[in-house]
C-alpha cells in the first residue's frame, strides 16, 4: 500500500456518510492527533472523495493542518465504494475489549493515564481500587467481601460509562439493520501476590 501526502483542499467529503461524529469523539480525535500525530491514512478514491477517515479529516482541519497522509483506492465501482465505507465503520465495531488485558495496561500506565478516548479520572479510580486490593492481599492474604464489592462497583461504573458512550453514539448514527446479540459480561479477577491464583470478583 502506497501512502502519499495530499493537500486537504484536494479532499472531498462524501455525499453521505454512515458514521456521524459526536463532539466528544472529535475532541478525542484531536487529543490523539496532538499526542501521536496521524497514525493511519485517510482512504480516498481517484477524485479525492473520502471513503474512510472522515473524522480524521475533520480533526486535521480543526487543528489547522494543510495536508494528510492518504491512500488512494483506484478502480472501484460506486457499489464497491459504498461497501468499503460500510465495512470500515462496521468491522471495528465487532471487536470487544479483553478486560484483563485492559486492566493490566492501565496498571502498567498508572503514572501517566492521559490516554485519548478514556477519562483520566475514571482510570485513576480503577487504579486506586486495584492498589487497595493488592495492599489488602499482601497484608492479610485475603480480601474482604466489602473490599471486593467496592472494586466491582468501580469497574461496573467504568463499564456503564462505556455502555452509555456507545448508546449515545448509536443515537446520533443512522439506524443499522439487525440487532446485536447480548453477551455475558466478562468475569473480573485479580492475582494473589502470594500464590498467583486468580481471585474472582
Amino acid at each position: 500500500m502506497k501512502v502519499i501526502k495530499k493537500p486537504l483542499t484536494e479532499l472531498r467529503r462524501p455525499d453521505r456518510n454512515v458514521r456521524m461524529h459526536t463532539d466528544k469523539q472529535l475532541k478525542e480525535f484531536r487529543r490523539s492527533v496532538e499526542m501521536f500525530g496521524q497514525i493511519r491514512p485517510i482512504v480516498v478514491d481517484e477524485d479525492g472523495v473520502i471513503l474512510a477517515g472522515n473524522g480524521l479529516y475533520e480533526t486535521l482541519l480543526s487543528l489547522g493542518r494543510t495536508e494528510a497522509d492518504c491512500y488512494v483506492v483506484s478502480g472501484l465501482t460506486e457499489a464497491e465504494k459504498k461497501k468499503l465505507m460500510l465495512a470500515d465503520n462496521r468491522v471495528f465495531d465487532l471487536g470487544v475489549d479483553d478486560l484483563a488485558a485492559l486492566d493490566a495496561f492501565i496498571l502498567e500506565l498508572k503514572d501517566d493515564l492521559d490516554i485519548p478516548g478514556y477519562e483520566e479520572d475514571l482510570l485513576r479510580a480503577m487504579v486506586m481500587e486495584a492498589d487497595e486490593a493488592s495492599d489488602a492481599l499482601l497484608e492479610y492474604g485475603t480480601i474482604e467481601p466489602e473490599q471486593a464489592a467496592a472494586i466491582t462497583e468501580t469497574r461496573e461504573k467504568y463499564a456503564a460509562r462505556e455502555e452509555a458512550a456507545a448508546a449515545q453514539a448509536e443515537e446520533v448514527a443512522p439506524a443499522q439493520s439487525g440487532t446485536a446479540s447480548s453477551a455475558e459480561p466478562a468475569k473480573r479477577f485479580i492475582l494473589c501476590p502470594k500464590c498467583g491464583e486468580r481471585i474472582w470478583l
